[in-house]
């Protein structure tokens, strides 16, 4: 297999960089490990498009979060993702910690974040009645807000496929070789060439990068659980409400979700396995803690499911972001934790302009479509909508999942759009089949079987997330 590219790593980050170079007339390809995209810390993430008031003045991450934010809005227009302008409040618990409010002020102006404000208990307490009863002040970022990341990343794979970009699943890079100008990558799908690569493996860059002799980068897996509520709690606030950051990031926050949830997390721990993400019962219980210190509502009981995500800490504190010293056609797109999604399209950007610097120009596609159609969501639809669509398809009348209102119409959409959903879990990201509150308990056997007829292959080869997550199991004689 022969490319002119190869990205490494179909997170938000590889996706949306694929999505930029599809604009061009090369041949690229989007490696990925796991059985689709959005499997790392994408699909465990905080989903908040951070205003950019937390970054050092000067950093990478300063300077991306902004622009990413800016970016963001054409983004999830072009691609058809909901993107909710919440606006988020850092929380002073005390006299003591106002000051850092007031530096955290100073950041985000020196970061150029505009509509930045300190305001206190009252004012708060007015715009977020739920507040905890020892808060004091906040800082107020208007220009924060919440997406979802999994669908974000989805819809750009999609519109790189459609723009021509190959999207190869399963294909874990195992060796890198450097002969003739090209790269040779040794991976479970077969031997891959190509001239130019672009490692953007989370938490696993280090390791890639040190397949071409390139040890510079340092990696610290940060592990992080979450709780998500049900939408029984998705009102309790309308903004994202933070604690004062610490070193170890950006403390547990309370934020609702653009589908009408509430996410509350992370915990903060350092592990040596970038692929360990089980829950813990101390992180979980840390995440609880803090929670009802800002919005004391938060109610377990509401819980409807738990998580966690590992987040790839770079040494240096900063994004990685460039042509690696050892070779300079292999670009690093390393260390992105916390703000990586809210600078994600500024990322692809940055990438998409150091190739051209290297290559010394590409030529763009006539025919090239940054427009992912819109995904029929049935739930959001009217009476008169709902019944025109089941008059064309009688598929969109079949209720798949009773929780979210999802049918089978949206599941065999999701099933065969471009990369396309290939286990229960992919169907789960692309139309929300599984995600409320029984968890899949009613729809998931049904999925199980839209899944196995669509794709052609007997029910026992279905999985949860590819590998060998299988669902049912075939005993023979």
């Amino acid at each position: 297999m022969k490319f002119d590219v190869a990205v490494i790593g179909a997170g938000v980050v590889g996706s949306l960089i694929t999505r930029e170079l599809s604009k061009y007339d090369i041949k690229i390809a989007l490696l990925e490990r796991h059985n689709d995209c959005a499997m790392g810390a994408t699909k465990a993430n905080s989903a908040i498009v951070h205003a950019g008031f937390d970054a050092k003045p000067g950093s990478l991450k300063a300077k991306l979060n902004v622009r990413g934010v800016e970016l963001m809005k054409r983004f999830c227009k072009e691609l058809n993702v909901p993107l909710q302008n919440n606006g988020a409040l850092v929380v002073a618990f005390s006299e003591e910690e106002m000051p850092h409010l007031d530096e955290l002020l100073r950041r985000g102006e020196a970061n150029g974040v505009p509509e930045l404000k300190v305001v206190g208990r009252d004012e708060l307490r007015a715009m977020e009645p739920n507040i905890g009863e020892t808060a004091v002040g906040a800082l107020v970022a208007p220009t924060s807000s919440i997406v979802c990341p999994y669908e974000l990343t989805i819809a750009g794979v999609e519109n790189a496929v459609t723009n021509g970009a190959e999207f190869i699943r399963n294909c874990a890079v195992e060796k890198i070789e450097h002969k003739d100008g090209e790269f040779v990558l040794s991976t479970t799908q077969g031997e891959i060439t190509a001239k130019y690569v672009i490692n953007a493996a989370g938490v696993h860059s280090g390791k890639i990068a040190s397949l071409i002799g390139d040890d510079s980068i340092e990696i610290v897996v940060r592990h992080g659980d979450y709780y998500l509520l049900d939408k029984s709690q998705g009102s309790l606030v309308s903004h994202t409400i933070f604690q004062c950051p610490t070193k170890m990031g950006k403390g547990v926050l309370v934020s609702p979700t653009v589908d009408g949830n509430l996410i509350v997390g992370p915990s903060a721990e350092d592990i040596d396995n970038g692929d360990d993400v089980a829950t813990t019962t101390v992180g979980l219980d840390k995440i609880y803690t803090n929670a009802i210190k800002s919005v004391p509502a938060v109610s377990l009981r509401n819980a409807i499911t738990s998580f966690s995500g590992n987040r790839a800490h770079p040494t240096s504190d900063d994004f990685i972001i460039g042509p690696s010293a050892v070779n300079k056609n292999f670009i690093n797109a390393a260390g992105i934790e916390s703000p990586g999604l809210s600078s994600a399209p500024a990322i692809a950007e940055m990438v998409e302009c150091i190739m051209l610097e290297l290559t010394g120009g590409l030529e763009k596609k006539s025919d090239y479509n940054p427009v992912r159609p819109e995904p029929v969501r049935f739930r959001h639809m009217s009476t008169e909508e709902r019944a025109k669509l089941i008059e064309e398809n009688k598929a969109y009348g079949r209720i798949v999942c009773r929780c979210e209102t999802i049918t089978e119409g949206e599941i065999i959409d999701a099933i065969h759009a471009p990369a396309g959903a290939r286990d229960v879990d992919g169907v789960k990201r692309r139309t929300r089949a599984g995600m409320g509150r029984c968890q899949g308990g009613f729809c998931g056997s049904k999925v199980v079987e839209i899944l196995a007829r669509e794709l052609g292959v007997p029910m026992n080869e279905i999985t949860k997330f590819g590998g060998e997550s299988k669902i049912m199991y075939h005993k023979t004689k």
